[in-house]
């Protein structure tokens, strides 16, 4: 067996060993990106994650609720030290300042040829990137807005997302991943030149550092997620992010609770830097080098199971598929996307190109 936990009273998830999880992560991060592993590193890997998920199941019954407030529901009130709201000021608005930076951005958000050149019959592509549940929510959402007369003719909506393929995977600029997006989007016979949006929404396997420790890991791993889109689409204007949906009845360790809770922090922690001039982060050439695109929340998708949150919005366990209560059935998608299409439909940043 792998020395994995430590010990804690029982009924208590146990904290894994940090030793073991560090080689985790580095084993598990090349085998990523593609490269060799030995016969021994396969073994551990699997002994670790069976391990892992066998000690989560363990502690943690699946919940319809965990009484954690949603940050759209939390406002100026502060969870573990830090404010509630989507941005900074405990609001779920972007302030005026970082509004008009955004707006800049969808003005230069035009269909534009194969080249990248602004053209009447050209293209405007948003972008899908992310794992699992991103891919299984924006097939659907591609279906959906086919079926829609009232968005824009010139619109390509294009999944990127992969199932598997987290923000460990996304970070890396190498990583087969990105080879997989180019093909999808010459599949639906465009380039990368025509992408101007992208939503994003990560996770990764397996989270257990204590809060903050995990969403500052997320961020991070985000940060160089949106590196990678800025060098690689010449004409990408703004990113969307969201967060998970609710994992409270999780029956594997993939990305539990409260992780699914607290990843929305690191979304937050890179909107707020954005807006405070990070460099890693810049937007407007006037102000330097730019190495991302304009930064905003999409739909926050987070609810609290059964108590939901004060739009209405709630997730049933037969939202989440019956395997491991953590990937979204289809009701699960179906709520995702109404969100998602309510959203672009009507930002101020998304509509003037999303619809008609």
């Amino acid at each position: 067996m792998v020395a994995l936990l430590l010990i804690l009273p029982s009924g208590i998830w146990a904290q894994p060993d940090p030793k073991t999880m560090a080689r985790f992560e580095e084993v598990r991060a090349r085998l990523r990106v593609g490269e060799p592993i030995t016969a021994e590193e396969q073994d551990f890997i699997k002994k670790v994650q069976a391990e892992f998920n066998e000690d989560y199941v363990k502690n943690n019954p699946p919940r319809d609720f965990t009484s954690l407030v949603p940050l759209c529901d939390l406002g100026k009130r502060t969870y573990k030290g830090e404010e509630g709201g989507l941005y900074p000021g405990g609001v779920n608005t972007p302030p005026p300042a970082h509004l008009k930076l955004g707006m800049e951005g969808t003005r230069q958000i035009v269909p534009r040829n194969a080249q990248g050149r602004e053209s009447e019959d050209g293209k405007i592509v948003l972008l899908s990137i992310g794992m699992s549940n991103t891919t299984m929510e924006f097939q659907l959402f591609v279906k959906r807005a086919a079926e829609d007369k009232t968005l824009n003719p010139r619109l390509v909506p294009v999944d990127g997302a992969q199932g598997g393929q987290g923000a460990d995977v996304t970070a890396v600029p190498n990583a087969r991943f990105w080879k997989v997006v180019d093909e999808r989007l010459a599949a639906a016979h465009v380039t990368p030149a025509q992408v101007q949006a992208v939503w994003i929404k990560q996770a990764y396997f397996g989270p257990w550092r204590p809060f903050p420790g995990e969403p500052k890991k997320m961020q991070g791993l985000l940060v160089a997620t949106l590196h990678n889109l800025h060098n690689r689409f010449q004409n990408l204007k703004i990113a969307y992010m969201s967060s998970r949906i609710y994992a409270g009845y999780a029956i594997a360790a993939l990305n539990p609770e409260p992780h699914a809770y607290e990843s929305a922090f690191a979304i937050k922690w890179i909107i707020k830097d954005q807006m405070a001039g990070n460099p890693e982060l810049n937007c407007d050439p006037a102000k330097g080098a730019v190495r991302a695109p304009w930064v905003a929340w999409g739909p926050y998708l987070w609810a609290d199971g059964v108590k939901g949150r004060k739009d209405g919005l709630v997730y049933l366990r037969d939202d989440l598929t019956t395997t491991d209560r953590t990937h979204p059935s289809l009701s699960g998608r179906e709520k995702v996307v109404k969100l998602l299409m309510d959203f672009f439909k009507n930002d101020p940043t998304s509509r003037p190109w999303f619809v008609q």
